[in-house]
């Protein structure tokens, strides 16, 4: 009986927890979302996905490393919270230095808005999120 009774409650708990509130589902981005990671993703691609950066959702999530994150873990997001940047697909024969000149901005800055830690290893279709 015992048992019963505390999986119900966890059961409960864990479900009050993902349920997404009505205004985001309306629509509106200064609700927060929550989405599970799948297996493969990046924050990266996360952010992408919902209009914000690596570093809003790594600090809004604790999250101290944005390059540990896993499959089943559950991230609170708020989408279009920072819609500061342009999208760039990497061209063949593109560097960071090159895009970087182009949009007037470091590459450091384009680095670091895509989790980038080796300015020189960038690749043809890659996506970049490049801040205005």
């Amino acid at each position: 009986m015992k048992r019963t009774i505390i999986s119900i409650t966890l059961v409960l708990l864990v479900a009050s927890v993902f349920v997404m509130p009505a205004s985001a589902a309306a629509g509106e981005s200064s609700s927060a979302v929550y989405h599970r990671v799948k297996y493969g993703e990046n924050l990266y691609r996360i952010a992408l996905r919902y209009g914000t950066t690596v570093q809003a959702v790594a600090q809004l999530n604790g999250i101290a490393n944005p390059n540990r994150i896993y499959a089943g873990q559950v991230l609170r997001v708020y989408p279009g919270a920072a819609r500061t940047h342009t999208i760039y697909m990497v061209r063949w024969g593109d560097t960071l230095y090159a895009i970087a000149r182009r949009f007037g901005v470091s590459a450091w800055a384009i680095a670091e808005a895509n989790g980038i830690t080796n300015l020189n290893r960038i690749y043809a279709g890659q996506r970049l999120a490049i801040p205005n």
